[in-house]
């Protein structure tokens, strides 16, 4: 199965559907009247359905099993053709676009099975998804792809050069992926003073976004959050909950870091962890969401 470990969980939704196409009109009409001589035609291939959709990663060996948390099923009656309709939700880390298409089938399948005694003749056609939500494609388009970083790693021995830096990198990656143009990286020592100037100078040459990493521990030189604090405008607590939530769920040691996020006038500041998987987590955590800042922050110029 493909690893999805590095996603976050979101609503999803996915609506399929299946068309059942029967051969005489007296065939609506039994199904209409509840005259099939194997049951309600609608209620049992409703319960197929149910049951069914929990069944789909028993049977396709790529589909992760997940909690189905909605199962809808409608139908349509149109001339001959009966038209399934069927929805299916989860918050999750994947969508149920699978579990949708199976569900319809497994509805129409059973409506075959039911009412191939009283029609020979009955056919099963367009079993397809007619739409999804919830999945970083519904959020691909809406963000703007003129944004400008800088990511600047705070480390005493980086700076050094004993030490090679992997976390700005994994940081800069992310960003690439997300289109956003990275137009500084630098390397700086834990010193208060200097990721203060830092702030200051990228803030003031319109960065849209300033992205440390390092100095977010517990050790006496970890000073990235005493530095930045206090020149933050703002902060907002629900992106720094959203990085350590992420982290938790992976590492127990997630809790001590003191991730910061906050603005200087319409630039975002991000204080992450120096550990290579804790700014990687970290960027996966919140990107490409965090973006939408910008539609807050600057949509009125830029739209």
């Amino acid at each position: 199965m493909v690893d999805i470990t590095q996603k976050v969980t979101t609503l999803r939704t996915a609506v399929a559907q299946a068309i059942v196409k029967v051969s005489k009109p007296e065939t609506i009409t039994a199904i209409q009247n509840d005259t099939v001589p194997k049951g309600n035609v609608f209620a049992m291939s409703k319960a197929a359905g149910l049951l069914g959709v929990k069944r789909t990663p028993d049977i396709l060996p790529d589909c992760h099993p997940l909690p189905i948390e909605f199962t809808g099923i409608e139908y349509k009656v149109d001339g001959l053709n009966i038209t399934v309709i069927f929805t299916v939700k989860t918050i999750y880390k994947t969508g149920v676009e699978v579990e949708a298409m199976h569900g319809a089938s497994i509805v129409a399948l059973n409506m075959y099975d039911m009412l191939k005694p009283i029609d020979k003749g009955i056919e099963i056609h367009e079993i397809k998804l007619l739409n999804k939500k919830g999945g970083k494609s519904d959020f691909r388009d809406k963000f703007r792809k003129d944004l400008r970083a800088a990511v600047v790693v705070c480390s005493d021995t980086i700076s050094a050069g004993h030490k090679e830096d992997r976390a700005g990198k994994a940081i800069i990656k992310k960003l690439e992926e997300c289109d956003v143009k990275i137009s500084e990286y630098v390397i700086i020592p834990d010193e208060v003073e200097d990721i203060q100037r830092k702030a200051k100078s990228y803030q003031e040459q319109g960065f849209d976004m300033i992205i440390y990493t390092g100095g977010t521990g517990l050790s006496g030189r970890d000073v990235t959050p005493e530095a930045l604090l206090p020149i933050l405008d703002r902060r907002i607590p629900g992106i720094e909950e959203a990085i350590r939530n992420y982290g938790q769920d992976r590492m127990p040691y997630a809790m001590l870091s003191r991730s910061v996020a906050g603005t200087i006038n319409s630039t975002l500041v991000l204080a992450l962890p120096g550990s290579t998987n804790g700014a990687k987590e970290s960027m996966d955590a919140i990107f490409p969401s965090v973006l939408h800042i910008f539609r807050i922050l600057k949509g009125a110029r830029h739209d």
